[in-house]
């Protein structure tokens, strides 16, 4: 196997797993603390519209359905998980991937929350940082809660990788 090779492969497995982590996550807050779970039919019905030329919307709630809207949520959250997961090994290199340690994982997990704060929440109608939404301090806490359990997860993720390809 090529370095390419290794590095995409281990950069789909990392970001499947720290997206699986992630979701664990919701589950245990669904279930345990009662909170509500990410809705990814709404993740799915906004970037399907991203076809017709509509990228910003006032409540994204109110629009329009789109067809496989959950299905497209769904494998567009493990998309962007791989992505994140890519830009870390490609910035700590695949000798990181080899002998993977906590910080960087963190570190990346932490300043991926600028995603939904500063492109999903405002596209979706929410405002800059969950501004417009009734408790935006509140979801702002859960959104870096759930992305430094996501750099908890790649890190996590990456030992696994280490022992599978062992």
């Amino acid at each position: 196997m090529t370095e390419v090779q290794e590095l995409v492969l281990r950069a789909l497995m990392i970001g499947i797993g720290a997206t699986a982590v992630l979701d664990l996550w919701a589950v245990f807050q669904a279930r345990v603390l009662k909170m509500p779970a990410a809705n990814f039919r709404m993740l799915g019905r906004w970037i399907g519209h991203f076809p017709r030329g509509q990228f910003l919307h006032e409540n994204i709630a109110s629009a329009l359905p789109v067809r496989d809207e959950l299905a497209i949520g769904w494998a567009v959250h493990f998309g962007v998980g791989i992505v994140f997961a890519t830009l870390l090994v490609a910035i700590m290199g695949i000798e990181w991937a080899r002998q993977p340690t906590f910080l960087p994982a963190l570190i990346v997990g932490v300043v991926t929350v600028v995603a939904p704060f500063f492109i999903m929440q405002p596209s979706m109608g929410a405002g800059i940082a969950a501004s417009k939404t009734p408790n935006p301090n509140t979801a702002r806490l859960r959104s870096l809660v759930s992305h430094t359990v996501f750099g908890i997860g790649l890190y996590v993720s990456a030992v696994i990788t280490v022992q599978l390809l062992s």
